[in-house]
């Protein structure tokens, strides 16, 4: 199977599943009227450095500003910034152009085959596959807090997807992206990506490639770009996670607080929404739809459209030492890795309850961790760590 880094759905669960923008749309957003402030994440928009990531670059011989002008695309092992602590991140201006993000790739994993301790060790059968249909455009009107992450890897510029969440510490007014762990961080074998920018709505009216190339930038990148001044993943996936997952595929999620390339609006201020994140979700039987959301990026899909897939969850165990997790029928692949799963709570609201994290090497289903205590404490220390910022 491979880690995508990446029961027949009705159509009354993927309307009640609808992610719908709340606010203002692309063309009423100011995030691009004047440079952000240099915040707590250790740079700021211009692409300088300031005290705190050039001392962490220093730290590890590496000279702040030969970062900047291309020492990023050292790979040398000595160099790979892994331990959680070590997290850089600085602006490159002009780095991610629109072509260089319509060559991004999937990091695709596969997987051959943990949550809820009732469920360990339990893998129900293999769900048939629900073919993902494509979001309606534009895209901010009906999938706002859903957009494309970006970053670079050893093997070349890399992509996967993102979801606005809620910040309890700064409520409407959240900078937190919820992505999949294997999209900023290699695992075992690896350290943090580089260059990590999350921009929502991506291709906000769905265009082909062709007319991609006379698109305004607006219509690719509606609000603009949000750069990760900071990203935690879980300890689990930093010792364990791998390739094709691992047994770090239980824990495989991540969080990013993002500030905007350009301007100081917040993200969650710009895109008009953000979902709250379930650490309680029920258990998997008593859950009846899960929507999936992402950007598929390998074939026969390009990356340039967003999909969803809506389906009863079942189980999938990879270990029965640790957690169980959520598996769909859903044929995304690659690159729609990190997407937001989204389900109705006992409130009725919609919530984030998993990320897209691995899916058999043929596509037709997707697995997603469970979200508990662990997951929790990650979430909560990136939002105690910003606080109001």
């Amino acid at each position: 199977m491979r880690s995508i880094r990446p029961l027949l759905a009705a159509t009354g669960l993927v309307a009640a599943l609808a992610l719908t923008a709340t606010a203002c749309g692309p063309s009423e957003d100011t995030a691009a009227d004047k440079p952000a402030a240099d915040s707590a994440g250790g740079q700021d928009s211009g692409g300088s450095l300031s005290g705190g990531l050039a001392e962490t670059l220093k730290k590890h011989d590496v000279a702040p500003e030969k970062w900047k002008n291309g020492e990023w695309k050292n790979w040398n092992k000595d160099k790979w910034l892994r331990e959680a602590k070590d997290f850089v991140n600085p602006v490159i201006d002009g780095l991610w152009k629109p072509e260089r993000m319509k060559s991004a790739k999937d990091p695709a994993k596969t997987m051959a085959a943990g949550d809820l301790s009732g469920d360990r060790g339990v893998t129900d059968p293999e769900p048939a596959p629900v073919k993902a249909e494509r979001e309606r455009t534009p895209y901010h009107d009906y999938a706002a807090p859903v957009g494309k992450v970006f970053f670079d890897s050893p093997e070349g510029s890399m992509v996967c997807s993102g979801t606005v969440v809620k910040d309890p510490k700064n409520p409407g007014r959240s900078n937190l992206v919820w992505t999949a762990g294997h999209c900023v961080h290699a695992g075992s074998e690896g350290g943090w990506y580089r260059n990590i920018v999350f921009v929502p709505a991506y291709n906000d009216k769905g265009r082909s490639a062709a007319a991609l190339e006379s698109a305004q930038p607006r219509e690719i990148a509606p609000y603009g770009a949000y750069w990760a001044d900071w990203a935690t993943t879980s300890g689990e996936w930093l010792a364990d996670g791998g390739p094709t997952g691992g047994e770090g595929a239980p824990y495989d999620y991540a969080v990013l607080h993002v500030k905007p390339e350009r301007g100081t609006k917040s993200l969650e201020e710009s895109v008009g929404n953000a979902l709250p994140v379930d650490f309680d979700a029920p258990e998997i039987l008593r859950i009846s739809a899960m929507g999936a959301w992402g950007y598929p990026a390998a074939p026969p899909y390009d990356g340039l459209i967003m999909h969803k897939c809506v389906d009863r969850p079942g189980r999938l165990s990879i270990n029965p030492s640790t957690p169980t997790m959520y598996r769909i029928g859903c044929t995304m692949t690659g690159g729609s890795s990190g997407g937001g799963w989204f389900s109705k709570g006992a409130d009725g609201k919609l919530a984030l309850v998993s990320n897209t994290s691995i899916g058999p090497v043929t596509s037709g289903w997707l697995a997603g961790p469970h979200l508990g205590k662990g997951a929790q404490d990650v979430f909560t220390m990136m939002s105690e760590k910003f606080g109001g910022r």
